[in-house]
């Protein structure tokens, strides 16, 4: 396995007078006057082929200059080299608003947006590592039997005359018959067949192992026609190699015999069966020939046809059948047989329970397998889940059994292909006794591990060399990026989005581009401290075959790695948008008006508490959880506190908290909507009265959801609309002042703002509407004004000046107090109707953080659970976030974190640490306690770092 180091750069020397051999050094990239978005007109300089950070607090500008305005120019750039065609909508393409950028390179983007929707995209299928494997399933795999388990192959003259070659060197000159069977003519007797066989010229046959002459003799009397061979020849095979009769006689049966022969030795009478057909030969069953379609899940040819490729069908799902648990079966655990219609079913069962030893008085959860099995396949006397289910279903031509059904209807394992999504055919075929599905469902340092031991025959070899380069290549840069912890089998779509991007990094190394320009998304998002030396390592050989890597980040190991740091500021939104500090991370420290140089140099920090209060809290403990490489993890969470949940990328902790831990809450508290990880016992979970789930997901997924509509602040807007005297006058509501439903909306774009131009060769553009110029109203909707502006205005206004606009009038004070909140978690840049499809994931976290603070209160016993909500924070904006946090434990509820920043994990009241390593070397707790307990476990990653940050000795 190569090793990724960062080769040593060579001063180039200044290039002689007249002469060709030294290297012309590399211009500049050059931009001037840049004003996207908040960027004031920014003018700089950017060396190539180097690694560059941006960096600055959140919301100054760092992703509008390094995407909107970098990546951008250099994709529209990309965009003039294409055809008439394409070129007929750059005039309704928005041009970057820079006066002038020069010196840039055909540009990639790398976001952190998880863009895969297909439920059939896979880690391997994204890689495209999935579609070498089935190319070389089809070349070099080898379909075994299911019956027999023996190989199974496709007989030649070749392979016969080797076969016979063998057994020359063995024992000298071989005397051999060559045989085949009578072709198969169904409708033809016996004497019409041996007639047939005569105008052709064959008169000798075998009658089972007795010699026969047609021209003298006539066939046995009990002759069948299954009995009868025909004796194409008779030779004698020397070694050294065969003639041509040989080959010719053995080319003879087999078109005769319909493709099979028979070898028969003339001293022994020993016999071997060949056949043209790709058929076992001791069983007779015939299979299809490996193709790359047959191992295709997208492809009908290739797909498990119950399920369509995916995996899974519509079928009784068991958890909508039990919903909980943790009731009996006398106490109504079965949820169906709970109503008096099919009560009679419950009687059956409870009447066979005797008989069969089931306890009916103890949790559904501590029945063995085989007391379930019986409940649901059934016994003698007692019909079972399956068969009940399968009755109801004939009557499903009635509303009722329809509706009835649909309760306990999910999406399950598919039954016909367990889960693999390929046909039957598909599983026979095995590379070194691995099939496709088996070696997909391998880590993908398994995988590598596995084809790097790989031993092939000189001929396979020589077949699939380049294809196992590729997928051993594309292997090892997955490990290199710290992903050697998924399956190749895992759905994209439950991948997070430092996962996608890093997968996207590795397969953006692997295509081995040059002089390109890379512009990344927080590379370092769930990505442990541990592993962000690999991360530099990977940036730092994309930089070495010459590239140009800006990367937008706040990981302060990241920005120390780079060549060439831009600091935004000095704040957000409209107090942002200018280069504070650029050159090398010695000079941003120096910089007195940059925060960023500040708490790299240690002048700013994020103080850790005085005190831990832990003591004394009660706890909510879930017990043996083990959902995917989870080893019967036990989970206890002090109520009332602030706990972070960390360990290396793959560790389990989303496993844990999400599946397990929020999952059986949200059951325990009513809600079966959520199919809980599989775990042993949940207590203390009447500490709490409810529990959020505070992720990345957006907070709406139409242009028509901002901020403003989320935290509701746009009701109380629309009523301050309504009343005024202009709204009054022309009869408008606060209806009239909604994007969302008819009658003051633009109905061109339905409120929307925006006209989506489908693309056949690209992604589709969006561009502003036409009719309200992106002002999303009517005309007459936007003559009221309120205090001089209009409601467009005002959804144009940024959370700060909004709350200066609104104080300025007592009608405005519960505004003021809605956005007060979003100023306070860092989100005071963000404008009010910015579209939530522009949000990152960790703007839309906080957004739903300041939408609990708004609406939490003093007493309330809420359970928040947040998942890495440090997610495009500058180290300013964590103190803000952890003002936040604090201020809802204060109110009496609990905080549960995934997080890897070590400033928050310093400042936790309590620390669970899983790992040690990930995949199934995780899944354990290695350590839990205060931070500073945490840290003296040698065994802790985690510990390692927190150990320098809370200034202990080692």
């Amino acid at each position: 396995m190569k090793t990724l180091r960062k080769s040593p750069r060579k001063k180039s020397a200044a290039r002689p007078r007249g002469g060709s051999s030294a290297p012309r050094p590399k211009a500049p990239i050059v931009i001037r006057g840049a004003r996207v978005h908040n960027l004031r007109n920014v003018s700089l300089e950017l060396p190539r082929n180097r690694l560059i950070v941006f960096t600055g607090v959140s919301g100054s500008g760092k992703s509008s200059l390094a995407f909107d305005t970098i990546y951008a120019e250099g994709q529209r750039r990309f965009v003039e080299s294409l055809t008439a065609y394409a070129r007929q909508f750059l005039e309704r393409m928005d041009k970057p608003d820079v006066d002038f950028i020069q010196g840039i390179s055909p540009a990639i983007a790398i976001e952190q947006k998880a863009t895969a929707k297909n439920p059939r995209s896979t880690v391997g299928t994204s890689t495209e590592i999935y579609d070498y494997l089935r190319l070389l399933f089809a070349r070099i795999g080898r379909t075994v039997c299911p019956t027999c388990t023996r190989p199974v192959h496709r007989d030649t003259v070749a392979s016969v005359i080797e076969k016979l070659e063998e057994l020359a060197a063995k024992n000298g000159p071989v005397k051999f018959h060559i045989l085949c069977p009578l072709a198969p003519h169904p409708s033809a007797s016996l004497k019409q067949e041996i007639d047939y066989l005569k105008k052709k010229g064959f008169i000798r046959v075998m009658v089972g192992k007795e010699a026969v002459d047609l021209s003298t003799s006539p066939l046995p009397a009990r002759a069948r026609k299954s009995d009868v061979r025909i004796v194409i020849d008779r030779l004698v095979y020397r070694p050294g190699g065969a003639d041509t009769r040989t080959g010719d006689s053995v080319e003879t049966a087999f078109n005769q015999g319909d493709g099979y022969a028979s070898v028969v030795l003339h001293e022994t009478g020993e016999e071997f069966h060949f056949n043209r057909h790709f058929e076992c030969s001791t069983c007779r069953v015939r299979f299809e020939e490996p193709d790359p379609r047959l191992f295709s899940f997208n492809n009908p040819y290739g797909a498990c046809p119950e399920c369509q490729g995916f995996g899974k069908s519509v079928g009784i799902d068991m958890d909508l059948v039990v919903p909980d648990k943790e009731k009996s079966l006398r106490d109504g655990a079965i949820h169906p047989w709970t109503t008096p219609k099919w009560h009679d079913n419950l009687r059956g069962l409870l009447r066979i329970a005797y008989e069969q030893k089931i306890r009916i008085d103890v949790p559904w959860r501590e029945l063995t397998v085989r007391e379930t099995d019986i409940i649901i396949n059934g016994s003698k006397g007692f019909e079972g889940l399956n068969d009940f289910f399968k009755k109801v279903g004939r009557k499903a031509y009635k509303i009722y059994y329809r509706i009835f059904l649909s309760r306990y209807r999910g999406y399950t394992l598919c039954a016909a292909c367990a889960g693999t999504r390929l046909r039957p055919a598909a599983l026979n075929v095995r590379i070194r006794d691995r099939n496709i599905p088996e070696i997909v469902s391998l880590t993908i340092d398994e995988a590598h591990r596995f084809f790097g031991r790989l031993k092939l025959t000189a001929y396979e070899l020589s077949v699939a060399r380049r294809i196992l380069e590729e997928v051993n290549r594309r292997l090892e840069y997955l490990v290199d990026v710290g992903l050697g912890y998924l399956t190749l089998d895992r759905l994209a779509g439950t991948l997070s989005g430092g996962e996608t991007q890093r997968i996207n990094l590795a397969t953006a190394l692997g295509s081995s581009l040059v002089g390109s320009l890379y512009v990344l998304d927080e590379p370092s998002i769930g990505l442990h401290q541990r592993d962000t030396r690999k991360l530099i390592s990977i940036l730092e050989s994309l930089r070495d075959v010459g590239n140009t890597v800006i990367v937008v980040e706040h990981d302060a190991e990241i920005i120390a790695a780079a060549d060439h740091v831009v600091d935004l500021g000095p704040g957000a939104g409209e107090q942002g948008g200018a280069i504070v500090a650029a050159g090398s991370v010695r000079d941003i420290g120096l910089a007195a008006d940059s925060l960023t140089g500040k708490y790299l140099s240690g002048a700013l920090s994020i103080a850790v508490p005085r005190r831990r209060t832990v003591s004394g809290a009660k706890r909510i403990v879930l017990a043996g959880a083990r959902e995917n490489n989870l080893k019967s993890v036990d989970l206890s969470v002090p109520v009332g506190r602030f706990t972070a949940v960390t360990g290396v990328s793959g560790s389990g902790k989303s496993t844990l908290v999400h599946d397990c831990f929020y999952a059986a809450l949200r059951r325990e508290k009513g809600d079966y909507s959520l199919q809980a990880g599989k775990y042993r016992e949940l207590t203390g979970a009447e500490l709490v009265d409810a529990v959020e789930l505070v992720d990345q997901a957006p907070i709406g997924r139409t242009p028509r959801s901002n901020p403003a509509t989320y935290t509701k602040v746009f009701d109380l807007v629309r009523e301050l609309f309504a009343s005024t005297q202009a709204a009054r006058v022309r009869g408008f509501t606060p209806g009239s002042f909604s994007f969302n439903i008819p009658g003051g909306r633009c109905e061109t774009c339905e409120g929307s703002g925006i006209q989506t131009i489908e693309m056949q060769f690209l992604a589709d553009i969006e561009l502003p509407c036409e009719s309200c110029k992106g002002k999303r109203f009517r005309s007459e909707v936007l003559d009221a004004h309120y205090h001089g502006k209009s409601i467009d205005d005002v959804l144009g206004m940024t959370v700060t000046q909004a709350m200066a606009f609104f104080s300025a009038t007592p009608q405005g004070k519960k505004i003021v107090s809605r956005l007060r909140v979003l100023s306070d978690v860092g989100m005071g840049y963000v404008r009010l109707g910015q579209s939530s499809t522009t949000l990152s994931g960790g703007e839309a976290q906080r957004i739903k953080l300041a939408s609990h603070l708004a609406n939490t209160r003093p007493g309330s016993r809420t359970l928040f659970i947040f998942d890495e909500p440090t997610t495009g924070l500058h180290f300013h904006d964590i103190a803000k976030l952890l003002a936040a946090l604090n201020a809802l434990v204060e109110r009496g509820n609990t905080v549960l974190v995934i997080e890897h920043h070590p400033d928050v994990i310093k400042c936790a009241d309590w620390v669970i640490d899983l790992g040690p390593e990930a995949g199934q070397k995780g899944g354990r707790v290695v350590a839990e306690g205060t931070p500073e307990e945490i840290a003296a476990v040698g065994a802790s990653h985690t510990g390692k770092f927190l150990k320098a940050l809370l200034g202990m000795r080692e």
